[in-house]
């Protein structure tokens, strides 16, 4: 495939929502902008992003050790080998566990059927097969159908954008949902509700935690063991096992979300009551916040991407059906309000499924 072909398709990708992303600019904030949920270290600036991630390849990249990259490699439980190459291709997406999950479709595995030629993104490289995603992007298991897809259409036509032009999953998700069929679209949203959300997060408050290394747009991944570096306000996800959650991308790899103390008490206030300055979250999402009818689960969820979207819906780069229902819940929240209430969000633990529900 030549660049020039890949370069052609791509801008006919983005021509179709090219006029929206040409105004995803960084909106006027009503606070500063709540960096460690867009996993920045500095504010956005005038003209930044956005630029969708390079298509995955399966090349030897700049400081890799032959050797290392392409040496077998196994997780405990998983009767599968692959080597760190195949492990970040995207377009071909392993599968540690397939018993975890329905059958992948080809969508899953290796991304829209019209990003073939140039080896576009499978949904399962950044969401995994089970669908309980990581906290630079959504975890769409267990959600609705309709709500699934209505989301895809959303993003195919620009209406849902960041906050933060910098973060790339943004306008790399806006390509391939343009990039998707209704088929395929269909397909994907049925594939992901087939799957029930189940625990995936441990929720600690602290006033310290352990050295954090930060990712830029990414993640934060834990340096040290001793809690020494003051938490100040955030809440910071970190894998518990770098190694088997971003080497390995072994999906039964789980989270620790690290949230201010006091968070979990006054979240549950505002979520369970309103608390005087919003509406209980029951009313829409269920009274286990699992999901109700076409809107989606929000119990036990990424507080990070939780977060992206309350603000993104408050400064208004998230838009579509549905959002406007989100107006009055959020009109009178702060940034610290938002972070109490997906800190307690986060914290509650979903009800296991029946053996037979996989």
């Amino acid at each position: 495939m030549t660049q020039l072909f890949r370069s052609g398709l791509l801008v006919g990708l983005c021509s179709v929502f090219g006029t929206h992303l040409a105004a995803a600019q960084a909106p006027e904030p009503f606070e500063p902008l709540p960096l460690w949920a867009y996993a920045w270290s500095t504010q956005p600036q005038p003209g930044d992003g956005p630029a969708a991630q390079p298509f995955p390849t399966l090349d030897i990249r700049e400081g890799d050790d032959p050797d290392e990259v392409t040496m077998p490699r196994q997780v405990e439980g998983s009767d599968a080998t692959y080597s760190r190459m195949e492990i970040r291709d995207a377009h071909n997406v392993i599968d540690w566990f397939p018993g975890d999950h329905p059958p992948m479709p080809e969508i899953m595995r290796r991304g829209p059927e019209s990003l073939v030629p140039v080896r576009g993104w499978g949904c399962a490289s950044c969401h995994l097969p089970n669908g309980k995603g990581r906290p630079e992007n959504a975890p769409p298991a267990g959600q609705p159908v309709e709500y699934t897809i209505r989301q895809l259409q959303d993003m195919a036509s620009g209406l849902r954008r960041g906050a933060d032009p910098r973060k790339q999953n943004y306008p790399t998700m806006n390509l391939l949902a343009a990039a998707m069929s209704e088929e395929e679209m269909r397909e994907s949203a049925e594939y992901f509700a087939a799957m029930p959300w189940t625990p995936w997060i441990e929720v600690i408050e602290a006033d310290l935690i352990p050295e954090m290394h930060l990712e830029e747009g990414n993640m934060y991944i834990t340096v040290g063991d001793e809690p020494t570096e003051p938490l100040d306000g955030r809440i910071v996800e970190t894998p518990v096992d770098e190694f088997q959650a971003n080497y390995l991308r072994n999906p039964r790899s789980s989270w620790i979300a690290y949230v201010p103390v006091g968070s979990l008490e006054k979240g549950e206030e505002l979520v369970t009551t309103g608390g005087g300055k919003t509406i209980q979250c029951s009313i829409c999402h269920g009274p286990d916040l699992m999901g109700l009818a076409n809107m989606p689960g929000i119990a036990g969820r990424s507080p990070s991407y939780t977060m992206r979207q309350l603000h993104d819906m408050k400064v208004g780069t998230r838009n579509g059906l549905g959002v406007e229902l989100m107006d009055a819940v959020l009109a009178d929240l702060t940034v610290e309000d938002m972070t109490n209430i997906v800190a307690y969000l986060a914290s509650l633990v979903p009800p296991m499924p029946a053996a037979d529900s996989q």
